[in-house]
């Protein structure tokens, strides 16, 4: 297989860090769901820069785009398309709604109904879509970027367990440092035209495949059972994370390897990805629950981690 040259993944990122600035960390781990084929679920207060990070990762890849705005009137035909008849064609035709493309945005994604929220399934988890008891298959790469305010807020519905367990993974952008808001200030046009190209399409999925051939040691894989397994039996969980959500860290491990230019994972990359993978598939004892249960999942898996033994 071709490879392509570690220096225009660094390319990727750097075009990324023009447009989201001071959140290193954010931008390295949205690279590292897409290149592990994942979704991504952002979460966050409004005004961070949610939606400019999903439209700057498409354009960096070339990729197609569309952007859904979320609304509780919103129809699950508003997203898959609809069959409808054609007079000149004597017959019904499918027309594709925007989940017809590589990157969907779908903006405030809890204020659709869970209704509406459940089209998204299919298309998520088989890249495909079902409607009129025919299947129409998604183009490759395909990756929806969702943004959610917290569940805090007025008028959302919060996402339900099945749905949050197909994002590979959850992250949180927090407001920038002062020097960074200044940078912003005072780059406001550029900003906001949404990043610049890097890579193309063909690119990118070459990418994707080199994740595959990314080595980890059966030993590393234990490690990663060994702590899907405790969140199981933790007595502050009362649902762990799923094989989905096992295969979603052993992938994402061998992308966040990639990216940092090694052809082999190590422990220190499971450790750093276990949190953004996991602690939005685990669901909090209410017993145990201290302040939001988002920030009460995260210190339950950190604790976790301390448990389980380090591979040599």
């Amino acid at each position: 297989m071709d490879r392509v040259p570690p220096d225009r993944l660094r390319d990727l990122e750097d075009a990324l860090g023009e447009t989201i600035r001071g959140k290193d960390e954010v931008v390295r781990l949205s690279l590292v769901c897409l290149l592990a084929r994942g979704h991504l679920l952002i979460e966050d207060v409004p005004g961070v820069g949610k939606t400019t990070l999903a439209s700057a990762l498409a354009r960096g890849v070339n990729c197609g785009f569309h952007r859904l705005q979320c609304t509780s009137d919103m129809l699950p035909s508003d997203i898959i398309g609809v069959t409808i008849y054609s007079p000149q064609a004597t017959e019904f035709e499918f027309k594709p709604g925007p989940v017809f493309t590589n990157f969907l945005l779908a903006d405030e994604i809890n204020r659709a109904t869970p209704k509406t929220q459940s089209a998204l399934l299919e298309a998520m988890n088989e890249h495909q879509v079902t409607v009129d008891a025919r299947t129409y298959p998604l183009e490759a790469p395909f990756m929806v970027i969702a943004t959610q305010n917290p569940a805090e807020h007025h008028g959302t519905y919060p996402l339900p367990e099945s749905q949050l367990d197909r994002f590979l993974m959850k992250l949180e952008i927090g407001y920038p440092d002062r020097a960074s808001e200044r940078a912003i200030l005072r780059g406001t046009a550029r900003a906001a035209s949404g990043g610049r190209q890097v890579l193309e399409t063909s690119e990118l999925m070459r990418l994707q495949r080199q994740v595959e051939l990314v080595a980890i040691d059966d030993a590393l894989a234990d490690y990663i059972l060994a702590i899907v397994e405790r969140t199981r039996r933790h007595d502050g969980l009362t649902l762990g994370v799923s094989p989905r959500g096992a295969q979603a860290l052993f992938r994402a491990t061998q992308a966040l390897a990639l990216v940092q230019g090694r052809e082999y994972a190590l422990p220190d990359d499971v450790k750093r990805l276990v949190v953004p993978v996991f602690a939005h598939r685990v669901t909090v004892n209410s017993r145990g629950a201290l302040g939001r249960s988002t920030d009460t999942a995260k210190r339950i898996i950190q604790e976790i981690l301390t448990l389980v033994e380090v591979p040599l």
